[in-house]
């Protein structure tokens, strides 16, 4: 398993902490502003709370296709328009919202969960 971040400080902390709970298989990655850069492809990309950080959106989540395995897929969970916590309300999605992104980099939905209380759970595939 990889932990990306574009914060060095988050990646150090995440290899501690790792190391600390005895987490081999977990290894934390820097990223870039428009790259996950992991080492290998994986199966699954899971974004949670941070999508409105990515600049370029559009872009990012094409470059990220090629990071993915054969089937692989990309889970987003994030905040509601509506939840009672979470950012501002303008940097938060709308289920149509999320897909259009992911739509226009190449993605489909293939799952969508409403078992969270306060967020959103889409799981997207490449088309």
């Amino acid at each position: 398993m990889y932990a990306v971040d574009i914060e060095p400080s988050m990646v150090a902390h995440l290899t501690a902490r790792a190391k600390g709970e005895g987490l081999a298989n977990m290894t934390a990655v820097l990223a870039g502003a428009a790259t996950t850069n992991p080492p290998e492809p994986v199966d699954v990309v899971l974004i949670v709370d941070t999508f409105h950080h990515i600049p370029n959106r559009v872009a990012y989540l094409t470059a990220l296709k090629a990071n993915l395995k054969p089937g692989g897929r990309v889970a987003i969970v994030d905040f509601r328009k509506d939840a009672p916590q979470g950012p501002p309300v303008e940097f938060r999605f709308t289920p149509d919202q999320l897909t259009a992104e992911l739509r226009q980099a190449g993605f489909e939905v293939d799952a969508s969960h409403d078992f969270l209380p306060q967020q959103l759970f889409l799981i997207y595939r490449v088309k």
